[in-house]
């Protein structure tokens, strides 16, 4: 668990910097795809499932 959360932490400095100083690349979204692969795997995840799923219901209930 250890691991896996300084991974977390690791590879979301380097997501921040790669979106801050060069703009997204491909090797870039191998290393964000990561990100979330290892984020998806921390105690954090229901409450970013849950937050998602009400930013959707969120924009999903806006009239135009």
């Amino acid at each position: 668990m250890i691991l896996s959360i300084s991974g977390v932490v690791l590879l979301g400095i380097i997501v921040f910097l790669f979106f801050k100083k060069d703009g997204l690349k491909a090797s870039h979204a191998l290393i964000c795809a990561l990100f979330g692969f290892y984020l998806a795997g921390t105690a954090i995840a229901p409450s970013i499932t849950a937050g998602g799923a009400s930013l959707a219901g969120m924009l999903g209930g806006i009239k135009f």
